[in-house]
């Protein structure tokens, strides 16, 4: 879509040069639904800033309700309570620097109606609020079943300063990946009306959670807004997991021709400082690993949802696998080795190579380790006189093998429920999209952490790991270079019953990440195979349906942002 170029008179361009304002940018960590742990961190923040001399803080998006509150946000009073701890706040920190906060508001809306709100608190008041105009309603995000937009849009005045604050989607009109912001309507271009409207410099208050490539895509947007009206940019998003999203953080601040200003750290809370009236400028951040920023998530994102849900400890089920190691590493550096404990479950089919490669992960990482052989369970079954049938007249047949799954299932939870730790799955994107695990086995679990990698990142950021984030061999490299196998039945590989993961990977991506159809991906696939794996796509709703909760890194993600239904036949 093509925007407006829109000239600001001379009069603004005056003003810029006078403004005179220095910011505290607050990069912070909220946990849902901790009203006053979560204030507790802006006034944190707030007495830190006074002491650099701050005139104003600036936090995220619903900083004080944390993002995304979901359905609390239909409980009743919550939104109130969310109001009552804003002038609470306020009050609080009367003797400044004023703070331009996030929070869901009922206040001065009809009966049972919350507005995306953030506030300006200056001198133990609530000074003024605007509600966030644009209200996504794609992928994970479903604001429209909570909120109602803004009713107009206007600058909030400070210090003789003209603030153009704007709430996360309200920058991203006209963005070709919310086409739902393509066309007119009364409210559209939120950032162009606050400029109309006499805006002085531009604040964005984000809860924008991170995906792969997309830091670039957010500068990108903010640097046309800021060039296009020649007016410094601030941006300031949301850190930490909170369920299956991960928040990068990633702040920063664009002076009046688009360049970087200030930036705060990915992944980490963080408390910046800036004069308006002396804006340094800064050169980019050379390009960014993929892998690594993966592995960053993943890390942050596994920390939180641990520590949030109140456990101290993970467990889990060490194969000599790649999946498992590098769930077994991102454990260990999310929580501490102290505080991950593996548990390798050799069967009669397992290779003594792999539980070496666990036992070797073990001691490099310095988690707990213990080997409980399966094949004494694993021989009750046979033995009992009906299930025992079942097995033995397919022996190493698919039953067979999901059972041995399941002992090892039942061992981790075991463990899980008799230590309270946290269990975790380690099924990658490739194999829970194709079904190739087992439910109530390998898919056990309260957390599944690779659940959005596929398998070929799952050894991009395993190399990755060994040769630039540790420089030495971490991760045995054994793992990383053997066949993949589940080691259920004899001399089984894995590209027995799948495609090579190459070949694999690359139609799932078509499929899933940019929704192709079948016909599409078949042009750069064998058709045979394409069709294979969209049917085992689709007729495996069921189990992902069942899966644990996991770390969302793509646009489309297993989970809330992906809604397949179950009993379907399009296989198109």
């Amino acid at each position: 879509m093509t925007l407006e170029v829109r000239c600001r008179p001379q009069s603004i361009r005056v003003a810029l040069e006078n403004l005179t304002l220095k910011l505290a940018l607050a990069q912070l960590n909220p946990t849902i639904g901790d009203l006053a742990g979560n204030a507790r961190l802006v006034a944190d923040a707030a007495r830190d800033a006074k002491t650099q001399s701050a005139d104003l803080l600036v936090a995220s998006e619903l900083i004080i309700s944390g993002y995304p509150p979901k359905d609390l946000l239909l409980r009743e009073g919550f939104a109130r309570a969310c109001d009552r701890t804003v002038r609470e706040l306020a009050a609080e920190l009367k003797d400044g620097p004023a703070v331009l906060i996030g929070h869901p508001t009922a206040e001065g809306l009809p009966a049972g109606r919350v507005a995306n709100a953030a506030s300006l608190l200056v001198g133990g008041q609530v000074a003024a609020t605007i509600h966030k105009t644009l209200l996504p309603n794609y992928d994970v995000f479903d604001e429209r079943r909570y909120f109602r937009p803004a009713a107009s849009v206007a600058p909030i005045e400070f210090r003789g300063t003209q603030l153009g604050v704007h709430i996360c989607e309200d920058a991203w009109w006209g963005e070709p990946a919310t086409p739902h912001h393509s066309e007119p309507s009364g409210l559209a271009d939120p950032v162009a009306r606050l400029v109309d409207a006499g805006a002085d410099i531009l604040i964005n208050l984000s809860a924008s959670p991170f995906e792969r490539h997309k830091h670039g895509r957010r500068q990108g947007i903010i640097r046309r807004h800021s060039q296009r009206f020649e007016m410094p940019f601030v941006f300031v998003n949301q850190v930490g997991g909170n369920d299956d999203l991960v928040f990068d953080g990633s702040s920063f601040v664009l002076d009046a021709r688009g360049r970087l200003a200030a930036r705060l750290p990915a992944f980490e809370s963080s408390l910046g400082f800036l004069d308006l009236a002396a804006l340094p400028v800064l050169d980019e951040l050379p390009a960014t690993n993929a892998h690594g920023e993966m592995l960053d998530a993943l890390i942050l994102g596994l920390r939180d949802y641990v520590w949030k849900c109140g456990f101290t400890d993970c467990v889990l089920g060490l194969s000599g696998g790649i999946d498992s190691t590098l769930a077994c590493y991102i454990a260990a550096k999310a929580v501490g080795p102290d505080h991950v404990h593996g548990i390798a479950m050799p069967s009669r089919h397992s290779s003594q190579h792999s539980v070496d490669d666990a036992r070797a992960l073990a001691e490099n990482l310095g988690v707990h380790f213990d080997v409980i052989p399966i094949d004494e369970v694993h021989r009750s079954f046979e033995a009992t006189t009906v299930v025992g049938e079942d097995l033995t007249s397919q022996p190493g047949g698919l039953a067979d093998q999901n059972l041995q799954a399941r002992i090892r299932g039942n061992i981790v939870m075991t463990r899980s429920n008799r230590r309270g730790w946290m269990a975790l799955a380690t099924g990658n994107k490739s194999e829970l999209a194709v079904g190739y695990c087992t439910l109530y086995g390998d898919m056990c679990g309260g957390f599944a952490v690779l659940a959005d990698i596929f398998k070929r990142d799952v050894y991009g950021i395993s190399r990755y790991i060994n040769e630039v984030r540790e420089q030495r061999e971490v991760l045995p490299a054994g793992t990383i270079t053997k066949p993949p196998s589940a080691e259920l039945a004899p001399d089984q590989l894995d590209q027995d019953t799948l495609p090579e993961y190459p070949v694999l990977d690359g139609i799932l991506e078509g499929l899933i990440e940019r929704d192709e159809s079948v016909a599409t991906v078949a042009q750069k696939f064998p058709r045979e195979t394409v069709e294979w794996v969209a049917t085992r796509l689709n007729r495996n709703e069921f189990k992902r349906r069942q899966m644990p909760p996991g770390i969302k890194l793509s646009a489309r993600a297993f989970g809330s942002g992906r809604r397949m239904p179950m009993a379907a036949r399009f296989d198109q």
